[in-house]
């Protein structure tokens, strides 16, 4: 049985990472793959209460995630709907590509730690496109976005998905994993960022020919105003609520949500229905990333097959015999996260090392943190952001390995060694 889920999960996580040449959305071959092991799973064992009782401890982890996920997803919509990122975007004004570089790398970095990298990125590179008229500008100002997007979600526990992951399975706590990875995390950052800067030292800003601005005529400043900070207030606050109330994250991302969602409707209340309608919650809930979503509940449910099969814990055993040592055996991991999803890497990893031998706030958990966040950046394929970035400036494959791996690798050794040499000074 073990040799048969192994190969059906390889078989999954290939056509995962190969969803672009086969044309095959990963969310399809994440589902068919949980549905193929568990079934695999439950036929070889025939112990219809047990497994039934750990598919639901399975799913009950797995739906923490996604709930916290679709709560943080839909604010990020609502926001986006008023207009409200403009408080931001507008601020970036310079006449240098060396400033503005500088500008949007750190303004990434600190959004998408508040924000997911996705939805960062996505705001970052569409601002560009009003900012600057050259296509060989604007790729190399994406490549640093798909950069700073990962590096500044790694330290924040609601910025990347795979640290969120950590925070909810109670493998980090919020304030520690800000601590120990908000440093490595901005060196991965500035070395590709320097060198970038300097490569473009002494050019002037090309804009292009100003157009009017799509906005929803009727929606005043005050009310785009209230819902940024609103939106922005309840994502702040989840790390808060679970440390006050000791409730899981989702809990807390829903209650905001409900607020927020109050707060619009009575804001919008003597609306048309017409004008109204793209401005409701219920309009931003159709918005979001469900395929994201999926794609989760997949592999997060075919993980679980190998680690109640005990999969997981005898690759964590090897790898420990055979690697040895902890800080390589992650600095791995998070290479392989630039070529396969770091989601099922994490996963894999949250269910090889148990919270047992390995406690909260461990050294393994804060450098996966770090490693699985920032590793994405090394290939274009390797990250949401990076995707997002793909599509949105048609970047192609081989043009980000010759021009952004290198720095975003050289940042990720940089950031590595930082925590590493961190760690033994605070420990």
């Amino acid at each position: 049985m073990l040799s048969i889920l192994v190969t059906v999960f390889a078989i999954t996580y290939l056509a995962i990472a190969l969803e672009h040449p086969l044309k095959v959305n990963k969310s399809a071959s994440a589902l068919i793959g949980a549905g193929l092991l568990w079934t695999i799973y439950a036929i070889s064992i025939g112990d219809v209460h047990l497994v039934n009782e750990q598919l639901g401890e399975s799913l009950m982890s797995t739906a923490q995630i996604v709930f916290f996920l679709m709560g943080a997803m839909t604010i990020v919509e609502v926001i986006d709907a008023h207009n409200g990122f403009d408080l931001i975007t507008t601020r970036i004004r310079t006449s240098r590509l060396t400033t503005l570089m500088w500008l949007v790398g750190l303004v990434t970095f600190f959004l998408s730690a508040i924000l997911d990298n996705l939805t960062t990125a996505i705001v970052m590179v569409s601002l560009m496109r009003k900012l600057l008229s050259k296509h060989e500008d604007r790729l190399l100002f994406a490549g640093i976005i798909v950069i700073a997007a990962n590096s500044g979600g790694a330290w924040s526990p609601i910025g990347d998905v795979t640290t969120t992951m950590l925070w909810i399975g109670g493998q980090i706590t919020s304030i520690a994993i800000i601590k120990s990875v908000l440093l490595p995390s901005l060196v991965s950052l500035l070395i590709p960022l320097s060198i970038t800067a300097y490569i473009l030292r002494g050019r002037q800003v090309e804009s292009p020919a100003r157009t009017a601005s799509a906005s929803i005529s009727d929606l005043t400043e005050s009310a785009r105003n209230l819902i940024f900070f609103i939106g922005l207030g309840v994502l702040i606050a989840v790390p808060a609520f679970k440390t006050v109330t000791h409730l899981p994250p989702f809990m807390g991302i829903l209650f905001g949500l409900g607020i927020l969602w109050l707060v619009a409707d009575v804001l919008h209340r003597n609306k048309g229905e017409e004008s109204r309608q793209p401005l409701t919650l219920v309009h931003a809930l159709s918005k979001i990333d469900m395929g994201s979503l999926v794609f989760f509940i997949g592999i997060l449910l075919s993980v679980a097959t190998l680690e109640h099969t005990h999969i997981l814990s005898s690759l964590a055993q090897w790898l420990d015999q055979t690697v040895g040592r902890q800080d390589l055996i992650v600095m791995l991991i998070g290479v392989a996260s630039a070529i396969v999803d770091n989601v099922p890497l994490v996963a894999a990893a949250m269910g090889m090392y148990s919270l047992e031998q390995y406690p909260t706030d461990h050294f393994l958990w804060e450098f996966m943190a770090y490693c699985a966040g920032t590793g994405g950046s090394i290939l274009i394929i390797g990250s949401a952001a990076g995707v997002a970035a793909m599509g949105l400036e048609k970047i192609n494959f081989i043009w980000y390995i010759k021009h952004i791996s290198g720095l975003a690798l050289a940042g990720y050794i940089a950031g590595a060694a930082t925590y590493l040499i961190q760690y033994q000074l605070l420990h």
